[in-house]
């Protein structure tokens, strides 16, 4: 089949170098231009590069609505078009217009965690498994009919870099064996079940902030969640900002007030967490290494040299 590749990141990459190696024919490459957003520079493996490598060619767009990409598209007469992490919404006029329509490539297990950011979410959220799913795009955000879907499990200490490459090395047969699927004329589509869709706006800032109301195992999540390279789970102690790079949920149960700088425990310092820690049946969150504005890392025990105080969202 002719194919055209909307794209972007490591994700897009991954999903161009596997059409590459197929045995269809990649006529065309839309991808998005270099961005500044913390997330979009993260996992940046340039779709564009690898097209010029094997000379196929680029359109570089923010948004596919100008009349110059819609007339390369037309000439690129495509079978199919493959899409994964396009970051802006394609209209009807793309996506429907190959005989095939356009297969979209979604890191979560469609109909949950439709949207931004699926694994990090899934993770704060104690999800036990993620994937990968190929669907047909329609109208509506990552709803469409599911041609091919492959889960992976979550273990207790992953963190959302674990996740990432666990997920990402599924693009790659996902995509080879959906479009052989389709080529063939043995794809089987299913429907989604809209009853359980979720939607998840992208990642910002605030979305990393702790809010030591969240109970302990919850906190905890986000920490990992937020792993290095992703910008760290962060709080404010004595009005600067520090960034949890690891932490624990408490052996014992401590009550008090959330977000107070309480007791050693193990190689860390607990900090009370939880709505009701004031019960005394909360898990306290152990905080294990911090890390300063200035990105000098510290063991909590050396940070946190006497006991008290409270760590705060705000300075």
């Amino acid at each position: 089949m002719r194919v055209v590749m909307f794209g972007y990141q490591t994700w897009g990459h991954r999903t161009l170098q596997a059409l590459l190696d197929s045995d269809h024919e990649v006529v065309l490459v839309v991808t998005h231009p270099k961005s500044d957003h913390a997330y979009e520079k993260i996992w940046d493996d340039s779709v564009a590069e690898l097209a010029d490598k094997h000379g196929v060619p680029v359109l570089l767009r923010y948004r596919p609505d100008d009349e110059e990409l819609l007339r390369a598209l037309r000439e690129a007469e495509p079978d199919i078009i493959v899409a994964n992490n396009w970051r802006t919404w394609l209209p009807p006029e793309i996506f429907d217009a190959p005989p095939h329509g356009t297969l979209n490539v979604h890191d979560s297990l469609l109909p949950a965690y439709a949207g931004f950011s699926p694994l990090i979410w899934a993770l704060i959220n104690g999800e036990e498994e993620v994937g990968v799913t190929a669907h047909r795009m329609n109208a509506e955000l990552d709803a469409g009919d599911v041609v091919l879907q492959r889960a992976v499990p979550v273990g207790p200490g992953d963190t959302a870099t674990d996740l990432f490459h666990r997920t990402v090395d599924l693009i790659g047969p996902i995509v080879r064996d959906a479009l052989d699927l389709i080529a063939s004329g043995r794809a089987q589509w299913v429907p989604q079940d809209r009853s359980r869709a979720s939607f998840f706006h992208k990642r910002s800032v605030e979305d990393s902030r702790i809010d030591w109301d969240w109970p302990a195992e919850d906190l905890e999540r986000l920490v990992r969640a937020q792993s290095d390279p992703y910008p760290n789970a962060f709080t404010h102690h004595r009005g600067e900002r520090i960034r949890i790079v690891s932490a624990a949920v408490s052996q014992a149960c401590y009550g008090g007030t959330p977000g107070r700088v309480f007791i050693r425990e193990g190689d860390g310092v607990v900090i009370v967490a939880g709505a009701d820690a004031r019960s005394g049946r909360r898990r306290g969150l152990v905080v294990k290494r911090l890390r300063t504005e200035d990105g000098t890392e510290y063991a909590a025990g050396d940070y946190f040299r006497t006991m008290g105080g409270y760590l705060t969202a705000q300075p």
